[in-house]
């Protein structure tokens, strides 16, 4: 949770989980179970390393459970069970004072920072790495494998750039982090009826406000012979917490749900949320979103769900009335799964580009030719966007003498640094596993993560040894190469022409890389008035509501902002409008580089501490205006002329050259190849 993980190993997730539960703290666990043939991320690894950590008879043993479902047991729950939708919410409930909701996975890869490296490579000393063993990923290249064995790492840092990831969620209190209990309570519940119903290591969870006759909407159930206890949540008295009106947003959660996911009928709020608050803006429809795949009616089967359909009326009635009016739409540029687009095990990449490409503009229903055949230009409304980074591995000359002269490859380095800093505790098969996940199922030995023997940790401890050992001081006289210049592209940088290089310069242009900046987040704000936050992506798969489960939150803030909206004067929500802001900056770099070090940054504390700091400095009040001339010149003369850069010196693609040359058509470049230009 904080960086360099070497200086900060007491805030590691699994140990700030272990010490709050050898501190008395009940922590309850759902994640997804994978189908095991088509996802790599081990659940079952999951469970036995968080529940390892306080095996039977250290202090905190039995306060970590953790459930798994769907079930995929035909025997069982044939009626109930799904190979094809996922559980894909993220949040998080503290006490029932604190909720964090929002895109976030709690997994490797997904920390990060404004600026946004590629590079992960430190001449000075490898206990300086931001991001250790799988934590360095670039799904773009290959996903996650073999997630029991989390300390390799299929790539070298020498080589290859890693993914960038943006994401967005929110701390919330009040009433809303009850509603967020609540519906975490039932997901548990249901769970319990439809796969532990016989495990008496699993209690079934009362609440609350919803006793009696009402037990019902939390899924409790009362056999006569129930297996498990029933326990009264939340566990210390309801008056301590920090319910009722704490701030000035309203807060109304929203989901995808139904039978095989939490018990119950189909719902679809999310969906109604987002067509509603579309349908219904007055000035820009911003979106952020991992995936853009909607429809505009019933014509475009098999897709269903109909935000696209609420992207077209608003426009056109815009369009009509001859109103100011944008749609912004941030998505990345290819969807995050490994591969060579050409072959055939892309098919399913292929497939969801082909898909947002009609929802977008190819066919008569797509979004822009919906509105086109209104007689409504769709170009002057909507607009789309993507971002990308850029960074210089610091694979100096050092490096490569220490390779040399070691005969260790940086890549064992890494992994050897890896295993050193993130071993204890978290290896699944360590200790006593409380529950046994039914042992007829536990067929495959790769279910249970292996150990490294004495050996293996010895072979890799001597790597870093001799690796380390013919390290060399460098000459003072020589300035140092940075170990990322992403931070460059932010605000008052020096020009990365004066980043300093201790190689040659054909040594320098080797390292060079690039690679999209990873938009994970699923947001959507509109007219700086009203936000949606959650784990909705943009498809049928989150907003139908009869396929993954998801949670969102929609908020309106009644403190006001006196702000501009197309040049006049606008009283925005404060809530919208600064994190519309603060987005807008960190894009166009309007901001200054993050420190890793976040203990006093008051943005990264917990809400009840006091309100987000917004950096109120002429940025600030530069992209105030979302339609203001000055702003949208500066978005899309650098989106124009970003595009350009990247493809001539990276073929990055997708590219409108792709068309005319066969050679880049759909390829997908390595990240390490930089094309000199005699311009």
């Amino acid at each position: 949770m904080r960086r360099p993980p070497y200086f900060n190993q007491e805030w590691r997730l699994d140990q700030i989980l272990k010490r709050r539960a050898e501190a008395g703290v009940k922590i309850f666990v759902i994640v997804y179970r994978e189908v095991e043939a088509a996802i790599t991320c081990n659940s079952l690894h999951t469970k036995h390393a968080l529940q390892a950590l306080c095996p039977k008879g250290s202090k905190g043993y039995g306060n970590i459970t953790v459930m798994r479902h769907p079930d995929h047991n035909v025997f069982e729950n044939a009626a109930d069970m799904t190979f094809y939708w996922a559980h894909h919410e993220k949040f998080i409930v503290i006490d029932w004072n604190l909720a964090f909701i929002g895109g976030l996975d709690l997994c490797f890869g997904r920390w990060d920072h404004h600026a946004h490296p590629l590079a992960d490579v430190h001449p000075a000393g490898v206990i300086g790495e931001v991001w250790p063993g799988q934590d360095f990923n670039n799904n773009r290249i290959v996903d996650f494998k073999n997630v029991q064995h989390w300390k390799d790492n299929e790539l070298s840092k020498a080589e290859y750039g890693r993914m960038p990831w943006h994401d967005v969620a929110v701390g919330v209190i009040g009433d809303c982090v009850y509603d967020i209990a609540e519906h975490f309570i039932l997901r548990w519940n249901f769970i319990k009826r439809d796969k532990y119903k016989r495990d008496e290591e699993f209690d079934w969870l009362i609440m609350l406000g919803r006793s009696g006759d009402d037990e019902d909407l939390i899924g409790v159930q009362r056999p006569k012979y129930p297996v498990g206890n029933y326990i009264t949540h939340p566990l210390s008295p309801i008056e301590s917490k920090a319910l009722g009106k704490q701030g000035t947003v309203h807060a109304q959660i929203v989901r995808s749900s139904c039978d095989w996911s939490s018990g119950i009928l189909p719902e679809h709020s999310i969906q109604n949320a987002y067509s509603d608050v579309i349908r219904n803006a007055e000035h820009y429809i911003y979106i952020e979103n991992q995936f853009f795949i909607t429809a505009t009616g019933d014509q475009q089967a098999p897709i269903h769900n109909t935000v696209g359909r609420a992207i077209v009326d608003s426009v056109v009635r815009a369009g009509k009335e001859g109103r100011k009016f944008k749609v912004i739409a941030v998505i990345p540029a290819v969807p995050g799964f490994a591969g060579d687009l050409r072959e055939n095990a892309a098919e399913g990449t292929r497939a969801i580009m082909d898909y947002q490409y009609k929802s977008i503009l190819r066919g008569e229903y797509s979004i822009i030719e919906q509105i086109r055949a209104q007689g409504i230009d769709p170009t002057k409304y909507i607009f789309f966007f993507n971002l990308r980074s850029y960074d210089r591995l610091n694979v100096s000359p050092a490096i490569r003498k220490q390779e040399e002269e070691s005969s260790v490859t940086y890549q064992e380095v890494q992994r050897a640094q890896a295993h050193e800093i993130m071993s204890e505790g978290i290896d699944g098969s360590k200790g006593e596993q409380r529950i046994d996940e039914k042992k007829f199922r536990m067929k495959k030995s790769k279910e249970i993560p292996d150990q490294d023997s004495e050996d293996e940790v010895e072979e890799k401890t001597d790597a870093k040894r001799k690796f380390e050992a013919k390290r060399h001081e460098p000459d003072s006289k020589d300035p140092l190469s940075a170990d990322s210049v992403a931070k460059s592209a932010m605000l008052d940088q020096p020009n990365l022409a004066d980043e300093s290089w201790q190689g040659s310069e054909q040594d320098e242009v080797n390292l060079w890389v690039q690679e999209e900046l990873y938009i994970h987040s699923k947001v959507l704000i509109v007219d700086d008035k009203t936000v949606i936050c959650g784990s909705s992506n943009l498809n049928d798969r989150s907003q139908l509501g009869t396929h993954d489960s998801e949670l969102s939150i929609v908020m309106t803030d009644t403190k006001t902002l006196p702000s501009k909206m197309a040049g006049k004067d606008y009283e925005a929500g404060y809530l919208a409008a600064t994190l519309r802001r603060y987005l807008w900056r960190e894009h166009l770099g309007l901001m200054h580089p993050q420190d890793l070090d976040a203990s006093k940054d008051v943005n990264a504390q917990p809400p009840e501490d006091g309100p987000n700091d917004p950096h109120e400095d002429e940025t600030y009040d530069f992209v105030a205006d979302p339609l203001s001339n000055e702003i949208w010149e500066m978005w899309t003369s650098r989106a124009t002329k970003n595009t350009e850069v990247f493809e001539e010196l990276f073929h990055a693609d997708p590219a409108n050259c792709s068309k005319c040359d066969t050679s880049l058509a759909i390829i997908y470049s390595p990240p390490h190849k930089f094309r000199l230009t005699n311009s």
